[in-house]
């Protein structure tokens, strides 16, 4: 694949601890993955410097921050944007973002269920949502042909699994080498 390093097992159980926990020493971490702390540090430097590790975050609870809902929003367009076009619904979901109690942090191209694009947002309730919805289908450099939601009530308690990277961060030492 082009584009792709070439990553050692090693470098891909680092990655993984650091997934599960980015704020762990490099002392801690060399500790779990058998290998010295210098060695951790080189390798993390090394995987900054491939763009790998992209940086170091946490995920809070969404809910305790103000936010009821997480909307997953589907957009079938008409056409292809053009790299301008793109550049533009960069630009006007930013300040979208700015201006109301919506919080769009992801908007990604793709294909699938007759759909050509999606948003990951955030919104302090119903009618935030609502609002964001109709910002978006004025988005008319885009030529929707459609847009669908999937919302996620972000006040349920009994959610089936909240959003994290342990089982990811898991998964990625399936790719270890044989």
């Amino acid at each position: 694949m082009s584009g792709q390093l070439r990553i050692k097992n090693v470098e891909l159980e680092l990655i993984s601890e650091l997934m599960k926990n980015s704020r762990r020493s490099d002392r801690d971490l060399a500790k779990a993955i058998g290998v010295s702390q210098p060695t951790v540090s080189r390798m993390i430097k090394k995987l900054e410097n491939e763009g790998i590790i992209k940086e170091y975050t946490m995920i809070p609870d969404f809910h305790k921050l103000g936010y009821e809902i997480l909307a997953l929003t589907f957009l079938s367009l008409k056409k292809e944007p053009s790299p301008e076009e793109i550049e533009k619904a960069r630009g006007t979901i930013q300040e979208h973002s700015e201006k109301s109690l919506s919080e769009i942090v992801m908007f990604e191209r793709g294909i699938g269920l007759r759909y050509h694009g999606v948003m990951v947002s955030f919104h302090k309730d119903y009618s935030s949502y609502m609002k964001f919805r109709e910002r978006v289908a004025q988005f008319d450099f885009l030529e929707l042909s459609g847009i669908e939601s999937f919302l996620i009530n972000l006040v349920d308690e009994n959610r089936c699994l909240p959003l994290t990277f342990a089982s990811l961060a898991k998964h990625l030492l399936t790719l270890k080498e044989k």
